[in-house]
């Protein structure tokens, strides 16, 4: 490493739906946040590390900042954000193109000062022509003076390099934090609870959004393989078999799309076992919300 290394860190921040996690994974190359269309899909702070020739950029995929809602999930994920906000080198807005609602406003005073502040405009493939670009960056930028605005598309990989650039030039003169080849500080078994997660929200988000959550309970791993036992803990008996569906149909699913992730994540075979517990109320008690594993 030479004297005239970057490394720090960046909060990737927006409302829900926007594109965050997505965005983050197409950065650094590799899938360790979960993506859905749900809200609520990212609910914790996730590290993602990306480490070029001369820059290391260690990515703080962020919840979706909450507006709508309270109750102690919500405001353990805007606490999250928040403090993201104050331990960063630079911040990453992310909105989508074109749609910009109250929920986008009300971060605006969260962000710190505009010099370390970039403006992320996804999902620009969905535009029709690039006036409609201009009159809503313009509409933005009268609000809040970014250092600069980057317009992409974290989906097909469009202005991905030119981002990379504009964070770059922000970050400061440091030693790496991490090794190299290092993806993300979170541990396998994180990674894991969250690729299982993600197939309930896509399967089964409409008619269980945001009550239940993934414990990996028991992991054993050799060169051979990895056997993986995983409790979905729900809040009501009546979860149950939206979760299983018609004779387990749902749940068979879930757990083999869940399982085929974690073959390429681990590059071996991996014998997964899913159960299901009821535990009342366990969203909206931050004690509960701890001893779960959330910040």
């Amino acid at each position: 490493m030479t004297d005239t290394f970057h490394c720090g860190f960046v909060a990737v921040i927006g409302r829900p739906n926007v594109g965050k996690s997505t965005l983050v994974n197409a950065l650094i190359g590799s899938k360790i946040s979960i993506v859905s269309r749900k809200a609520q899909t990212t609910r914790h702070r996730i590290h993602g590390v990306l480490t070029r020739e001369q820059e290391q950029f260690v990515f703080v995929d962020t919840p979706g900042f909450q507006t709508r809602h309270g109750g102690a999930m919500n405001r353990m994920m805007n606490r999250v954000v928040t403090q993201a906000l104050t331990d960063v080198d630079v911040v990453v807005h992310v909105v989508e193109a074109g749609k910009w609602s109250s929920s986008d406003a009300q971060i605006l005073p969260l962000l710190p000062a505009p010099e370390k502040t970039i403006l992320v405009i996804n999902k620009v493939d969905a535009l029709k022509s690039k006036n409609d670009l201009f009159a809503y960056t313009g509409k933005i930028m009268s609000q809040y003076p970014y250092a600069a605005v980057v317009p992409v598309s974290a989906l097909r990989g469009v202005q991905l390099e030119n981002l990379l650039t504009e964070i770059a030039a922000r970050l400061p003169v440091g030693e790496p934090m991490f090794e190299a080849d290092t993806l993300t500080d979170r541990p396998m078994r994180f990674i894991v609870a969250e690729m299982l997660r993600e197939k309930i929200f896509r399967l089964v988000g409409d008619e269980l959004p945001y009550g239940c959550t993934v414990v990996i309970e028991q992991w054993e791993e050799n060169d051979e393989g990895a056997r993986v036992s995983a409790c979905i803990v729900v809040e009501r008996e009546t979860h149950k078999p939206i979760l299983l569906g018609t004779g387990g149909v749902h749940m068979k699913r879930i757990a083999t799309e869940a399982r085929q992730d974690m073959v390429k994540l681990l590059e071996k075979p991996v014998f997964l076992d899913v159960y299901i517990k009821v535990r009342k109320g366990w969203s909206d008690r931050e004690s509960t919300l701890r001893e779960l594993g959330y910040e």
